[in-house]
């Protein structure tokens, strides 16, 4: 399965609060907590962000408390994967559970810019930046990540392994 998109970039510590603000967890609808995602450190990422587009941080991304909102907001924008350095723990589980595709990879990070168009390769881990020529090289997912993935989270996988 392969995504492609353009980057949304952010910095260290993009905390669950940032994802997605508390004055907006009165719903836990997806479309609704899209409206809000990302509001507090982009303002018009809601508006600017386009199926299949993907988010780029840096180190600790969904840091804070261990609500499922924060990925589920993500994944309801339109976003297809989340890489970056490396991931709070509670939220690198919550977005395989809800099927949200995230990578750690420090070499696209560094090398990956907002705005540029990159190319995910989930079976294989290569990340193809096309504005720039560049590839960079994740671990890919096992193949039951994968199905995970595919099935739209875990929840659906488990049904689908019970029938």
């Amino acid at each position: 399965m392969k995504k492609r998109g353009k980057v949304f970039k952010y910095g260290n510590n993009v905390d669950t609060d940032v994802i997605i603000p508390a004055r907006y967890l009165n719903t836990s609808e997806p479309s609704e907590l899209a409206k809000y995602c990302m509001e507090d450190i982009d303002a018009s990422f809601a508006q600017k962000v386009k199926k299949d587009d993907i988010i780029v941080a840096n180190k600790n991304f969904g840091c804070g408390s261990s609500r499922e909102h924060a990925p589920i907001a993500i994944k309801a924008s339109g976003i297809s994967c989340v890489i970056a350095s490396t991931f709070a723990r509670i939220f690198y589980r919550n977005a395989f559970n809800i099927g949200l595709p995230i990578l750690e990879c420090e070499e696209a990070v560094k090398g990956i810019d907002a705005q540029d168009e990159v190319e995910i390769d989930f079976e294989t881990g290569k990340i193809v930046n096309i504005t720039k020529n560049e590839s960079y090289q994740a671990e890919p997912f096992p193949p039951f990540i994968q199905e995970i993935i595919v099935n739209d989270g875990l929840v659906n996988y488990v049904r689908g392994k019970l029938k």
